[in-house]
């Protein structure tokens, strides 16, 4: 592959939104980088039920984890937990020692702090923009763009001018890269990310999953204030009291901020005895669950953030060969293609219907499920995202000199 030398060279990623292997994103760029010669460390926040040690060694990679309490309370609650996490981060970089690629991943857009401390210590900064943060702010807050978004827009362009090579998960957020970011088009390389196929790979379906109903319905994925599980809940009421469809479980695999909120929503809406919320589960029952699914749902409505996101339950979808509804967005045209059916945006109405469609028709199921496989096997694979990778650190490192070499040598 190419830029697959890393012999001799060190890198160092940074994260702050979740721990490390759990983020499979970057365990998966971690452990191609490893392949290819690298001594890889990793810098992140500890779980609160999995990955709880303070530092681990998996698989030849280096985890270093800090404590850090999620935000609570609005903008202070943040202000808070980034800077635990700024001043853990510096800490533990201090450990770790010099390196030749510091590789941060936002959000938030406030790792480019530690990342320029090391690059005048002679490493170069790979900036992997895993969203769009200004759009985050606009489609979770609802705030309009007032002084923090301002904020949020200054501290990404900071971070697109500290970099020296992006990393962007597909070609809207290129775009936004050489746009917005003023970067020149070959310093962007796309990266996207896709499932392991490895740990994702179908198993018998179990019928008793689907609580004595024909058909089961999935959603897997985080429960956010964007991630439109509200829109799912209420399209199933239509399913149910538009449509009269009452032929279905369905089950939401998953957490997040409004797991709570969620739950009471179903109560509300009258889904309780046919809606099931398990919260976050091993590989082993997601994996029992998507197998057995007739039909997969992916209700992220249309805002800023989502129209531009590759989302990573539609990609897991396809790679377990599960037909998928969704409204229509960009980016969920260019992942699923014809692996998926398209409400307009925001329609629950129509969702609804879409959803009992696939429901009466088996032969066009397995058909998109079949669709969705070939295209996480081929133009989707990992394999191509490794390449994209490899060659980012190559131009990352091509124009190292040997004073940059000296200077990032620890002093005796």
């Amino acid at each position: 592959m190419a830029g697959g030398d890393g012999r001799g060279r060190r890198a160092l990623i940074l994260v702050e939104n979740l721990s490390v292997p759990f983020d499979r994103r970057v365990w998966q760029e971690c452990t191609t980088l490893r392949d290819a010669g690298w001594t890889v460390h990793v810098i992140c926040p500890r779980g609160s039920k999995r990955d709880t040690e303070p530092e681990a060694l998996i698989d030849g990679v280096r985890i270093h984890r800090y404590p850090l309490r999620a935000a609570t309370g609005g903008p202070a609650g943040y202000l808070q937990e980034y800077g635990s996490a700024l001043w853990h981060t510096a800490r533990l970089a201090r450990k770790v020692g010099p390196v030749d690629v510091v590789h941060a991943c936002n959000p938030p857009d406030l790792l480019f702090l530690p990342a320029l401390w090391l690059k005048r210590r002679g490493a170069r900064f790979v900036f992997d923009q895993h969203d769009l943060v200004p759009e985050l702010y606009l489609s979770r807050f609802d705030r309009g763009e007032d002084l923090l978004y301002r904020a949020v827009c200054a501290l990404e362009r900071r971070t697109y001018r500290a970099a020296d090579i992006v990393l962007a998960t597909n070609e809207s957020y290129r775009d936004t890269a050489v746009r917005r970011g003023g970067r020149r088009p070959e310093d962007v390389f796309v990266v996207r990310s896709a499932p392991d196929t490895e740990r994702f790979r179908p198993v018998p379906p179990e019928p008793e999953l689907k609580r004595g109903k024909p058909h089961l319905l999935c959603y897997l994925g985080v429960m956010g204030p964007q991630d439109g599980v509200d829109y799912a809940l209420r399209a199933l009421a239509k399913l149910r009291d538009e449509l009269g469809r009452t032929d279905w479980h369905a089950v939401f695999v998953g957490g997040g901020d409004t797991f709570d909120a969620m739950v009471e929503l179903s109560r509300r809406l009258g889904l309780s005895e046919q809606v099931q919320f398990t919260g976050r589960v091993p590989d082993a029952d997601l994996v029992r669950y998507l197998s057995t699914a007739d039909v997969c749902l992916s209700p992220d409505p249309r805002n800023p953030l989502n129209d531009v996101s590759t989302m990573n339950k539609v990609l897991e979808y396809m790679v377990m060969g599960r037909p998928i509804v969704s409204f229509d967005l960009r980016e969920a045209r260019v992942s699923a293609g014809d692996a998926a059916l398209y409400a307009p945006a925001n329609d629950e109405s129509e969702f609804a219907r879409l959803v009992a469609q696939l429901m009466d028709d088996p032969e066009k199921r397995a058909w998109m499920g079949k669709l969705g496989q070939e295209r996480i096997n081929g133009p989707l694979a990992w394999r191509n995202s490794q390449r994209a990778l490899l060659a980012a650190y190559a131009a990352a490192c091509r124009d190292r000199t040997p004073e940059d070499r000296a200077r990032r040598r620890p002093s005796r």
